[in-house]
C-alpha cells in the first residue's frame, strides 16, 4: 500500500513502486494518497504539466500502472503570487514564527476566486506576513490550513512554513485538532446533546450545495450541546470531529433545525436581517508543530451574534 509522505523537496524526483494492492488504480488517485497534504487541484496539475512519468514517458491522470511499475514525479516550487498584498487590518489572536491564528470577521472571503481577487484574507495575510506563508496549497491559498465560510466568523489557522502546514493538517486528519463553534438554530432539538454521524457529499440537484448522502460522500461527524433554548431558536455549542464543506450547516439542516440566517440551507422565510448564518468558530486547540506545546485560542462571540441573542431572548 502507498503511504502518505511528509515533506517533499521541490524539484527533486520522487519514485514510487506500484505494488499488487495498488495495481490498476488511476495514477491521480495514487498520487492523491501519497500527497495527502496537497490539494486535489495541485495533484491534477502535476499531470496537466506533464510532471508524472512511467517508463520515461509522461502519463495522464487516468493512467493505470501495473504491479512493479515505477511512477516518477517532481513537485515544482510554488509560483510567485500574482495576488497583491493589501493592508487590511487583521485580528491576530496568536502568532509566532511557524503559524498564526486569525479571528476572521463575517463577510470576509478566505481566499481569492475568479472575479474576487482582492479584499480577501489571503490578500491581508500577504501583507501581514510579508511573503512568509507555506506554499503547499498553491498560489491562491498560501498558508491556508483549513477554511471557514465567508459569512461564518471566527478562528482560522494559518501556516507560515510547509513543515507547520503538514503538522497541522495531520492533526486535522487524525481528529486531534480541537474546533468548537457556537450557533443559533431554528427550533428545539430532541436531546440536550448528541452526535450527528452522517456522510456529506455534493448535492446531485445543485452542485453548489452539499448534502447528507451515501453517494460519493465523506465521513462526517458533528457533536452538539444545547446551551440555551428560546421560543423559536436554540443556542448551541458544536464540536467538529471531521471538517467537511459546510458540515455544521448541512448537519443541522439534516436534523430539521438549520442555522439561523443560513441563506443556502435555511428556510425560505429565514432570518434575513442576519445577512448570513449565525455561526462562529470560537475555539481552536492544537499541538504546536515546533514546541509540542498544546495551544488553545478562544474568540468571544462577535457583536452580530450577541445582538441576535438579545433579540430572541
Amino acid at each position: 500500500m502507498i503511504e502518505p509522505v511528509t515533506l517533499i523537496e521541490y524539484n527533486e524526483p520522487v519514485r514510487i513502486t506500484v505494488d499488487a494492492d495498488c495495481a490498476g488504480e488511476r495514477a491521480d488517485k495514487l498520487l492523491s494518497v501519497l500527497l495527502a497534504e496537497y490539494s486535489r487541484s495541485f495533484v491534477q496539475n502535476l499531470f496537466t504539466d506533464e510532471l508524472v512519468f512511467c517508463k520515461g514517458k509522461a502519463v495522464n491522470k487516468s493512467f493505470k500502472p501495473k504491479a512493479g511499475d515505477i511512477l516518477e514525479f517532481t513537485v515544482p516550487e510554488p509560483e510567485m503570487l500574482s495576488l497583491e498584498p493589501e493592508n487590511i487590518p487583521l485580528d491576530v489572536m496568536y502568532e509566532d514564527a511557524d503559524l498564526l491564528v486569525v479571528n476572521k470577521p463575517r463577510g470576509m472571503v478566505v481566499h481569492p476566486a475568479p472575479g474576487n481577487y482582492s479584499g480577501t484574507l489571503v490578500n491581508a495575510l500577504l501583507h501581514h506576513c510579508a511573503g512568509s506563508l507555506s506554499g503547499i496549497n498553491g498560489v491562491i491559498r498560501p498558508g491556508i490550513v483549513h477554511r471557514i465560510d465567508k459569512d461564518t466568523s471566527g478562528l482560522l489557522l494559518v501556516a507560515k512554513t510547509d513543515a507547520a502546514h503538514i503538522s497541522l493538517s495531520e492533526q486535522i486528519k487524525e481528529h486531534s485538532l480541537a474546533r468548537e463553534y457556537r450557533a443559533v438554530i431554528h427550533g428545539h432539538l430532541k436531546e440536550p446533546e448528541g452526535v450527528v454521524d452522517a456522510p456529506i457529499g455534493r448535492s446531485p440537484n445543485d452542485r453548489k450545495k452539499m448534502c447528507v448522502t451515501e453517494k460519493n460522500s465523506k465521513h462526517a461527524v458533528t457533536h452538539y450541546t444545547v446551551l440555551e433554548e428560546y421560543k423559536d431558536f436554540s443556542f448551541l455549542k458544536l464540536r467538529l470531529e471531521t471538517g467537511r464543506t459546510h458540515q455544521i450547516r448541512v448537519h443541522m439542516a439534516y436534523l430539521g433545525h438549520p442555522v439561523a440566517g443560513d441563506p443556502v440551507y435555511g428556510p425560505k422565510n429565514g432570518v434575513t436581517s442576519l445577512d448570513g448564518q449565525c455561526l462562529h468558530a470560537g475555539l481552536l486547540g492544537f499541538v504546536h508543530p515546533s514546541s509540542g506545546e498544546f495551544i488553545r485560542v478562544e474568540s468571544p462571540l462577535p457583536e452580530y451574534f450577541t445582538d441576535f441573542l438579545r433579540r430572541i431572548k
